[in-house]
């Protein structure tokens, strides 16, 4: 299971070795008496490539600005997601927020990165090499992302299930190898 990791200041300042990628910025207008006055906000996502990604938003008068308050905001909200052998994921899952809904499934090695727009710039910052995703229902960066992450909330690594259950990995993926053996031995027998 994904867990939510506060940062106090100290380590915060020194996450030098983080990726950030900007998702999208939008310009939005207000209408004032003397005409309009712009604003951006950004998107953006952040992660080390070993495991821990966050996004954040940012509004601001300026550009630079707004990316800045969305990356100090995507490196408050980071979350740690367990990766087989480093590469992918343990299973398939789907997540969903508001009418985004996104589809992740586990990808044999070699496969690559096959995710349309924001999903893509999540896994390219997580260490994610081989996944296959699909979005359904929006295009909407914000929900697409918020979906992926709500996704990710879902996620179990054998390790986690193992210590739950207070057994052994190897318990929880069954012996294969010794049930196979076990029956062809009988199969002979007879």
């Amino acid at each position: 299971m994904a867990r939510i990791e506060k940062q106090d200041k100290k380590t915060y300042k020194d996450d030098t070795d983080l990726v950030d990628k900007l998702v999208g910025i939008n310009r939005v207008a207000k209408v004032v008496k003397g005409g309009r006055r712009f604003g951006f906000a950004a998107l953006v996502v952040v992660g080390d490539q070993r495991g821990k990604v966050g996004f954040g938003t940012g509004k601001a008068k300026e550009v630079p600005e707004a990316i800045k308050k969305a990356t100090d905001d995507a490196k408050k909200n980071m979350v740690k997601v367990p990766l087989k052998e480093g590469r992918t994921l343990h299973h398939d899952m789907k997540g969903h927020f508001g009418a985004g809904r996104v589809v992740l499934r586990t990808a044999p090695s070699g496969t690559g990165i096959i995710a349309g727009g924001p999903m893509r710039a999540v896994f390219e910052t997580l260490g994610v090499q081989d996944i296959v995703a699909k979005s359904i229902g929006t295009s909407n960066p914000h929900n697409m992302i918020k979906a992926t992450f709500n996704a990710f909330s879902s996620m179990h690594s054998p390790r986690n299930v193992a210590n739950k259950r207070g057994r052994k990995v190897s318990e929880i993926f069954g012996n294969k190898l010794n049930s196979d053996t076990n029956s062809n031995a009988n199969a002979n027998a007879s």
